[in-house]
């Protein structure tokens, strides 16, 4: 007869966690369906609640997946890879903006799959998705590297990659200021890269509000999503390289970009000073940081959206000075400033700029929770990778 154990810290978790997941699918408390009405400049915009997230069917929406997924195969994994986390971040401190960008760079391609660690492409001829233009400046793939021997370790060929980005993101996040999220776990790796699709499909500095909105429609974002989720371009630098094109030779006249304010301009020239040495095809990369571990030609200077509002008092590094600069005709990138060019999205801007940040950082934590979930493999799907940059052998 199997004896019954009883495990406190079982119902220690489910007491922490439950209240963090009820509040993302009612959140303030409010009943569901309804609309919260927020004043701006641009008049009142209806921020619906919208959890749980509507998916379309193309998009597997990770309902294969549990919390504490290896509670019987590997119940130290999440708080090793929070641990290593944590020892990486205080010795880094660009360890937020990099896993960040580097776990929206996996995910947006193909899903959360951790596609992109590989170095290879399984034999095929194609290139690796890594190697991809807008990938090249990606910064982190040795701290995952670091995470993933701490974990097998303990627990050999347990845990996927896919899952400690995905912990190792939200918890990076969370020390950088951020809004904490629940992220299940029980991911698979992929066995294969999408090096094609990451050179189509990746935002770029210089995209229009249509083809930014379109991308991540395609994914099952909706327009407030997505404003949200760009919202993360507030920790981290932007580099010049992503910048000196709007600054110099925008859309190819000699000149700037003119819906520039001219006193930013002069602030961006003084961060970005004219390169012109620098590869014209820097430019079609997109960062939500500084890049780093850059192998080709780069500017390493750049700039902040703190210091693009440095006219403004910003607290926390996670807060909402991304939107006070759009706001302001002071975003760094063209799609990002792009956002005011089209009503329904420079309400939003406005909606999260006009409060302490609260509704920001809740809306956030959901699009999170649902970009981590996006076109997951599990079960028998891919496999779980001994070592994050190459495929098991069949």
């Amino acid at each position: 007869m199997r004896s019954c154990f009883f495990n406190p810290w079982v119902l220690v978790s489910l007491v922490l966690v439950l209240p963090v997941l009820l509040s993302l699918r009612n959140p303030r408390g409010e009943p569901e369906n309804t609309i919260t009405p927020t004043t701006t400049s641009f008049g009142t915009v209806k921020l619906a609640n919208t959890f749980p997230f509507q998916f379309n069917q193309r998009i597997r929406d990770g309902s294969n997946l549990e919390y504490d997924f290896y509670r019987n195969t590997c119940p130290q994994a999440e708080d090793i890879v929070r641990s290593a986390v944590t020892d990486i971040y205080f010795d880094h401190r660009d360890l937020s903006p990099s896993l960040l960008r580097l776990f929206f760079h996996d995910c947006f391609i193909q899903g959360c799959d951790a596609s992109l660690l590989l170095e290879d492409n399984g034999g095929r001829n194609s290139s690796s998705e890594k190697q991809a233009i807008p990938n090249q400046t990606l910064k982190g793939f040795d701290k995952i590297d670091q995470i993933k021997e701490e974990v097998e370790q303990v627990c050999p060929g347990v845990v996927s990659c896919a899952d400690i980005l995905a912990l190792a993101a939200r918890d990076s996040v969370l020390l950088a200021g951020g809004p904490f999220y629940p992220v299940l776990t029980g991911r698979r790796d992929s066995p294969q890269s999408f090096f094609e699709d990451a050179t189509d499909q990746i935002p770029k500095p210089d995209d229009n509000i249509t083809r930014t909105l379109h991308l991540f429609n395609l994914r099952g974002f909706s327009a407030r999503e997505t404003v949200s989720l760009l919202g993360g371009h507030n920790i981290g630098r932007i580099g010049c390289d992503f910048i000196q094109q709007r600054l110099y030779n925008f859309q190819g006249t000699g000149q700037p970009d003119p819906s520039i304010p001219l006193d930013f301009l002069s602030q961006m020239r003084q961060n970005c000073p004219d390169n012109r040495s620098i590869s014209s095809s820097s430019t079609d990369k997109f960062a939500t940081s500084k890049p780093m571990n850059v192998h080709h030609h780069s500017n390493k200077k750049g700039m902040s959206y703190a210091q693009a509002l440095s006219a403004v008092s910003s607290g926390a590094s996670f807060d909402t000075h991304y939107y006070q600069s759009l706001l302001r005709g002071r975003g760094l990138l063209f799609a990002d400033q792009q956002l005011m060019a089209e009503e329904r999205t420079a309400r939003l801007v406005s909606a999260y700029a006009s409060d302490d940040g609260s509704t920001f950082r809740m809306d956030f934590a959901r699009v999170m929770l649902k970009l981590s979930n996006l076109d997951v493999l599990t079960g028998n799907q891919g496999q779980v990778r001994l070592n994050c940059s190459q495929l098991i052998s069949s």
